[in-house]
């Protein structure tokens, strides 16, 4: 019998322990590598890229002999004015794709011994990155649409007497979204945060490309991309899959996403709840990758992508 990938060795190509024992100057080495991959790992002035740098190795800088700019290697990114040692950010990003249903702000803090603070911001950093994967993506041939409803609780009464109909509009808490995913097969995974499932008709129609076959449940608002793609129809009260059509992809998403969002985090604002559905559907398109290569991959994403409008110096604005 063949072995499961994520039990093989294969799987396993960072740890904590090689992170700690190569040490600062390894992590530092590996982040100039992934920033500048087209130098080899040598410094590029991201104002004029010159290649003419010199260090200014007591504070870890660089200074362009053309523009006479100085920079750090996160200087324009995502990492923009971190803390964080460059070892001890590479663990936290080690923890993240190693955990296959998400990992919560408390965990991460305790694990790196930093505030939930800190935790939590570098996390929604790290989704930030990875939502550039997809920013532009267009789907096509077979396509999966579906949604799942997430949030919003109203807790009953306890006495029976007292207790309302919670599924009425009227009764609802006004918190709860529904996460729409597109999953073509064989190909990536696009999701979006909406107040109700049939919003994602628009999100449907700008992602997936014309003349794709799109495999929907039987909810009445999908037949509103019958004229722009060609629908397959599959009643879930009859069966889960019928003559190859079925949404068996995403639903396999949204069990992930669930997983994350009760077993992790127990409980999702409204607002973030897009990033955490990108963040599941990122470990959900990449699972067969080893953890060394997610990683390297989420670092170059993060090296690549601008300074965040949302996260940097975000409890400065809200605490």
């Amino acid at each position: 019998m063949a072995q499961r990938f994520l039990l093989s060795a294969a799987a396993r190509t960072l740890s904590l322990r090689s992170i700690y024992a190569d040490g600062e100057q390894a992590a530092y080495r590996r982040f100039c590598g992934l920033r500048w991959p087209e130098s080899g790992g040598a410094p590029v002035c991201p104002a004029c890229g010159c290649l003419d740098v010199y260090d200014l190795t007591s504070r870890r800088r660089f200074k362009c002999g053309a523009c006479h700019r100085q920079f750090s290697v996160t200087s324009g990114t995502i990492f923009a004015s971190r803390k964080l040692s460059f070892v001890d950010l590479l663990a936290a990003i080690c923890l993240v794709v190693n955990a296959s249903k998400g990992m919560s702000a408390v965990q991460l803090s305790h694990d790196l011994d930093v505030q939930h603070k800190t935790a939590f911001v570098l996390m929604h950093k790290l989704r930030e990155a990875m939502a550039t994967e997809t920013r532009e993506a267009r789907l096509h041939g077979q396509v999966e649409v579906d949604g799942a409803a997430f949030g919003g609780h109203v807790r009953p009464a306890n006495a029976r007497e007292d207790r309302i109909d919670r599924r009425l509009l009227k009764h609802r808490s006004g918190k709860r979204r529904v996460v729409v995913v597109l999953r073509q097969r064989g190909g990536r995974t696009l999701t979006r945060a909406f107040l109700r499932e049939a919003d994602g008709i628009a999100f449907a129609r700008e992602r997936i490309a014309s003349g794709s076959v799109v495999s929907a449940d039987e909810t009445a608002h999908w037949d509103l991309l019958t004229p722009s793609f060609d629908v397959q129809r599959i009643n879930h009260s009859d069966a889960y899959s019928r003559d190859g059509v079925h949404t068996n992809l995403a639903e396999s998403f949204f069990s992930r996403l669930r997983r994350m969002v009760g077993g992790q985090h127990h409980r999702v604002s409204s607002q973030h709840l897009g990033a955490y559905a990108v963040h599941a559907a990122w470990l959900e398109d990449h699972r067969h990758a080893s953890n060394g290569a997610l990683a390297d991959r989420l670092i170059a994403r993060a090296m690549a992508a601008p300074v965040s409008r949302n996260w940097k110096g975000y409890w400065q604005r809200t605490a």
